[in-house]
């Protein structure tokens, strides 16, 4: 069993029934992404993440956000020491391997921008000095799709920056009895999780994973998906080109995590929709219609003809 394999197995311990959204989550973190966990609560985004922290040895943050949360709470502060005269950079929450930004969406806007930043250069700045985030360095976010009320909606440009937006969902009976069995006689499953790998081996697995080779043709291929979401008359706004980028590095990464050197367009189409849905915005017409942005790529994973390679 390879490494990337005891990573799923150790954080199974912990999780049940979710095996796709684990690959998912791995697949992100190997193509050094962000996470959006979008989903009600209670049905395990914070243990997913603490599994994750587990099995991979990463220094784990976590912040409950509300209104009340200031953006110096998570990119730090400088604080003047009276000894040498000089403003000292105090650490942020931020300052982490994997962080974890629960209910993103109650913060206020000036919070949630606090993010950016890191989400996108792997550095905060704070008053005019960057300081570089630890590698590897990945954020995921929740936000309940449900309770909107005292929430501020995430702005297209934070949706645009993580890699995937991803949804645990309810589990099967059988998966929720085995959940409540292994808790029998006080037992934390979490505490059952086993780290398989270092830092420097998930940045160096990280490495590799972006050394995958991607055919000319495979580039042509995603790139025609891409633009054909910015000419679909159900979509108001299409796909960015940071959209091609997350594509192109999931795809790598789905690839990696198979045993492969190299991409094929079942690579592509796997992370199509859940690397692409949420950077789109649907017209009026798709929504009387009841459509939805999923539905849409579908129809344009049909119509684009893959490559034969």
């Amino acid at each position: 069993m390879n490494s990337l394999q005891q990573i799923i197995t150790e954080v199974k311990k912990a999780v049940k029934g979710k095996d796709q959204v684990l690959i998912w989550m791995l697949m992100t973190i190997l193509a050094d992404g962000n996470i959006l966990l979008e989903d009600i609560p209670g049905v395990g985004k914070t243990t997913i993440a603490l599994a994750f922290s587990r099995a991979m040895g990463l220094d784990y943050k976590r912040v409950q956000f509300n209104p009340d949360v200031l953006p110096s709470d998570i990119t730090g502060y400088s604080l003047y020491n009276k000894q040498t005269g000089e403003m000292v950079y105090q650490q942020g929450a931020i300052l982490c391997n994997l962080f974890l930004a629960d209910e993103l969406n109650r913060a206020t806007s000036r919070t949630q921008a606090a993010l950016l930043e890191a989400m996108e250069e792997g550095q905060v700045t704070v008053d005019g000095v960057s300081h570089r985030l630890p590698k590897p360095f990945t954020v995921i976010a929740t936000q309940n799709p449900t309770g909107a009320a005292g929430t501020q909606l995430l702005p297209d440009s934070q949706m645009d920056r993580f890699t995937v937006r991803l949804t645990v969902g309810y589990p099967r009976p059988k998966d929720e009895r085995e959940m409540v069995l292994s808790r029998q006689g006080g037992v934390n499953p979490l505490e059952q999780v086993e780290q398989v790998v270092t830092r420097t081996q998930l940045v160096q697995l990280q490495q590799q994973a972006a050394r995958v080779y991607v055919k000319d043709e495979l580039v042509s291929y995603i790139v025609a998906l891409i633009t054909a979401t910015r000419k679909h008359p159900m979509l108001r706004r299409g796909a960015s080109p940071r959209a091609t980028l997350a594509v192109t590095s999931m795809a790598k990464a789905a690839a990696f995590l198979k045993g492969r050197d190299y991409v094929l367009p079942d690579d592509v189409q796997t992370v199509w929709s859940g690397t692409v849905a949420h950077r789109l915005l649907l017209s009026a017409d798709a929504e009387s219609r009841g459509l939805s942005e999923t539905a849409v790529l579908a129809e344009i994973l049909q119509n684009v003809n893959p490559p034969r390679l």
